[in-house]
């Protein structure tokens, strides 16, 4: 089987592969591979639009040959295992690779099979997610056909990329339903496993008035732990204290699935060893806590950032700079602070742009703007300004 040798091996080609190998060549790194095994990149954040009717989901797909950085080796593969201490990554047919540096970045594992009934009921029968490409559409077809009856929004608990999607999609669903003039006939329910509907009171003040609005009942502390596709209606149950435990109907549900590291990274010497198993990181270094020479950024990363495409954004130079003072044996001067962006659309037409650190402090890029409350300016910037930044600047190694 073949065995070949690279100077800095990245595990992963999306947003976060694809950044790092692109600061790392315009950095003068000679000799990165990229293993990812997918013909496919996909621009995700827009698949929320893309379920609320707002978005052609081919405008979030390109071929992963168009974004790979000119001078990275592309290794059409998927990694199976990793050996930190021989410094190898074996793939799935076989194939080992050796690595002087290893930076981990394959995304996260969407458990379908994890909330009970889930999986069977997924794309049929009014239950759908804008969590995948082939979904999405799906979900906007259920959104636009009903007339009548109840909809269920639902938030796992746990660690989730973009944790603002599952209620964005409950707003436009709303939004939507109103100008048509039935949302008074459609009862819309949004559960939630945390206290509130953010993390920081002055936004979650902000969503509540939103919900209020279009009359969503919220049941936070609470998530749906079991689908019945046949009787059409879910379980739910209270997390924490205050939670309390009830049956919902539905004609609709946007069901978002538990989420983990891949099992692979689990299973490694890699992981933090707990149930979600991600790479066991510095949260401000970005290097592994056992394995100096090891990286890790983006969804499978065990910062306790959101998990959104802004936090790799931030995290790509950090990584970067890291790994060039690595293999300089200087001490690592790059530092990540937990920045993160949840852009929550609430209409058609207007969207909160939610930013902040580890600390929860709100750090907004456009001070002259109210953070906490949603402007139509950053609607435009959700829809046009951030995919033309991530193709064009983000992906390139620029922005």
């Amino acid at each position: 089987m073949t065995t070949a040798k690279h100077q800095i091996l990245i595990v992963g080609g999306g947003s976060a592969g694809i950044s790092v190998a692109a600061r790392l060549l315009r950095n003068g790194q000679s000799d990165v591979a990229v293993i990812e095994p997918s013909d496919k990149h996909y621009y995700q954040p827009l698949w929320t639009l893309v379920g609320g009717g707002q978005a052609k989901a081919s405008t979030t797909e390109r071929s992963e040959a168009s974004v790979m950085p000119k001078g990275a080796t592309w290794i059409r593969n998927a990694a199976a295992t990793v050996d930190p201490d021989s410094n190898t990554v074996i793939c799935s047919d076989g194939a080992t690779y050796e690595y002087d540096v290893l930076v981990v970045c394959p995304g996260i594992q969407l458990d379908w099979n994890r909330t009970e009934g889930l999986q069977d009921a997924i794309g049929k029968g009014g239950v759908s997610s804008n969590y995948e490409y082939d979904l999405a559409p799906r979900t906007w077809e259920f959104i636009r056909d009903l007339r009548s009856g109840s909809a269920v929004f639902m938030m796992p608990s746990g660690p989730i990329k973009c944790a603002g999607a599952p209620q964005k999609i409950a707003y436009l669903a709303a939004d939507y339903w109103r100008r048509q003039g039935v949302l008074k006939d459609i009862d819309v329910h949004l559960v939630v496993p945390t206290p509130r509907l953010f993390g920081i009171p002055a936004i979650a003040d902000s969503l509540d008035v939103v919900a209020a609005d279009y009359g969503i009942t919220v049941h936070t502390s609470a998530e749906v732990t079991q689908i019945d596709a046949t009787g059409r209606k879910v379980t739910v149950s209270g997390v924490g204290e205050n939670g309390s435990d009830s049956m919902l109907a539905f004609d609709v549900l946007h069901a978002v699935p538990r989420q983990s590291a891949p099992d692979w990274i689990k299973s490694s010497p890699l992981s933090t060893g707990d149930a979600n198993g991600y790479v066991d990181i510095d949260k401000h270094t970005m290097q592994h806590v056992r394995y100096p020479n090891v990286f890790s950024l983006g969804d499978a990363g065990s910062s306790p950032n959101s998990k959104t495409g802004a936090a790799i954004r931030k995290q790509a130079p950090v990584v970067a700079d890291n790994i060039a003072a690595f293999l300089a044996s200087r001490p690592l001067g790059a530092s990540y602070n937990g920045y993160a962006s949840c852009p929550i659309v609430t209409s058609s037409h207007a969207m909160l742009l939610a930013e902040f650190n580890y600390d929860m402090k709100v750090t907004p890029s456009f001070p002259v703007i109210d953070a906490t409350k949603p402007h139509r300016g950053y609607w435009y910037l959700k829809k046009y300004g951030l995919p033309f930044m991530y193709w064009n600047l983000m992906l390139k190694g620029l922005a």
